[in-house]
């Protein structure tokens, strides 16, 4: 039984990785090393004030001494780790840590707009350019009695429905009515072609059959609301919010552009 718990412990890949960097750290320190990282590690006064800083953020309050101690001897451990990982190399080909370095160089190039407000003409200008994305949906007060899925079946209960007389009842467990429902709210529930159905519908009367994602519907419009489009100052904090997102994609673009510019790029397909 313990030889068998031995050979499982040798065939562990964890056992295998630190065997191996056990053995080029002693190559190393015993024929030197052609790596320039440096040994030493220095933690000065403002390192430690930072380190204090974070922990007031997280606990509301300064650390104490040994809490502090305890900080630096962690930020020794995390150096030591990082140094010594890079120095192995294991930081050259990792997915992981490429995508973080991607994510704080694209920071960069972006990190001036995040802050940044338009003036009252820049807003303007954007807004006028871009009016159609904040248009009012049109509304929409109406009734709907679904008929059943069955177009025929449909279409002679429409039959009975305008001659006053009272269809075959089908269940279906969407609203009866829906009042001043916009368009979208309308398609979540019935399907885009039912939604734009309502634009055209006869107001006050029944119509139809109308298909649905469910089958065949009587339509009753009561009331439409045209669509209109708002004034800048009753959604300025959208429209501003919408003017940074694209001031800062296009500054993250033309930062990018920039040092792709400076390289030379090679492609060989297969």
């Amino acid at each position: 039984m313990k030889d068998i718990k031995v050979r499982r412990f040798i065939r562990e890949p964890l056992v295998h990785f630190l065997a191996a960097g056990s053995v080029l750290f002693l190559l190393m320190s015993q024929f030197g090393s052609s790596d320039s990282l440096d040994r030493s590690i220095t933690i000065n006064e403002e390192e430690v004030a930072r380190l204090a800083s974070q922990w007031e953020q997280t606990w509301q309050r300064p650390p104490s001494a040994q809490q502090l101690d305890s900080l630096i001897r962690d930020y020794i451990k995390e150096e030591v780790y990082v140094r010594e990982a890079m120095r192995l190399g294991l930081d050259v080909d990792d997915p992981i840590i490429r995508r973080r370095l991607r994510a704080k160089m694209e920071f960069l190039a972006t990190a001036e707009i995040q802050n940044m407000e338009p003036t009252d003409a820049e807003l303007q200008r954007y807004y006028d350019t871009k009016k159609s994305l904040y248009a009012a949906q049109p509304a929409f007060s109406f009734d709907q009695q679904f008929l059943g899925e069955d177009e025929n079946v449909a279409q002679n209960s429409m039959r009975m429905l305008l001659q006053g007389k009272t269809p075959p009842a089908q269940a279906l467990s969407v609203p009866q009515s829906m009042e001043d429902a916009e368009w979208d709210s309308v398609s979540r529930q019935f399907g885009d072609d039912f939604a734009n159905s309502l634009r055209n519908a006869p107001q006050g009367k029944w119509s139809g059959p109308v298909r649905s994602g469910f089958g065949w519907h009587a339509v009753r419009v009561r009331k439409v609301i045209a669509a209109g489009t708002p004034a800048l100052s009753a959604i300025r904090q959208r429209v501003s919010n919408d003017w940074r997102a694209e001031t800062q994609s296009k500054r993250e673009a033309a930062a990018y552009q920039a040092l792709l510019d400076g390289y030379d790029i090679r492609i060989a397909k297969p």
